[in-house]
């Protein structure tokens, strides 16, 4: 199993901290969809109870992460076509507004961060990184909306995709295309138009789900 462990016998926070270990490596694609997460294995790896890994298991589960499969126990969840249809079409309805409401809100500083992330991830010849870089670039922008319901919900819902959306850029050489859409989405925050910014992130949006569903089963494999 594929962990960064550390010894959290004495942490009084133990069940946050083997949560946030396994929350990242299911969303980084070290644990694989399928892969069953022994909570006897995963108590040993960072020396505590089952206890506080049986809480994380249930907050993993509660996010969608972590399904429980009878004779099996917990498993890595994968997503279906219909799963990821509802979450792009979730994205369609929430991230346009969250948008439109940011960018009256948006600094410069902010703007000037955005830029930032925006040129990382357009300069990025890692395939690893470029997952955290694009959530990097929206959350600059996000932010700003002050919507922390939508923003904690809208974080679920990345945390389904994440795993997924990396390699989708990688088979359909999509970072060209998020590239140019980046910059287009963030020129209109710079020029303060709402409704320019919130109508190309439905479209970029948009995009990304096209091709997110037409390889989704080689994402699967």
């Amino acid at each position: 199993m594929k962990l960064n462990t550390v010894d959290i016998s004495k942490t009084a926070s133990a069940s946050s901290i083997v949560f946030e270990e396994l929350r990242r490596a299911i969303i980084k694609g070290d644990l694989a969809v399928g892969e069953a997460l022994r909570q006897d294995e995963i108590a040993t790896l960072f020396n505590v109870s089952r206890i506080p890994v049986r809480e994380a298991l249930s907050r993993l589960e509660e996010q969608g992460l972590v399904r429980t499969q009878r004779y099996k126990g917990a498993v890595v969840s994968g997503l279906s076509a219909e799963e990821a249809t509802e979450l792009f079409d979730f994205r369609l309805l929430v991230e346009p507004e969250i948008i439109r409401r940011a960018v009256p809100l948006l600094t410069k500083d902010e703007l000037r961060a955005a830029r930032a992330h925006c040129s990382d991830f357009s300069k990025s010849t890692e395939p690893m990184s470029w997952g955290d870089l694009n959530r990097d670039f929206h959350s600059e922008l996000y932010n700003a909306s002050r919507l922390k319901f939508h923003l904690e919900v809208l974080d679920k819902a990345m945390n389904r995709l994440d795993r997924y959306l990396r390699a989708q850029l990688v088979l359909s050489n999509g970072m060209e295309q998020a590239d140019h859409e980046h910059f287009g989405i963030l020129e209109a925050c710079e020029a303060g138009d709402a409704e320019l910014a919130a109508r190309l992130t439905a479209e970029h949006i948009q995009g990304v789900k096209d091709s997110f569903l037409k390889h989704l089963n080689i994402l699967q494999a």
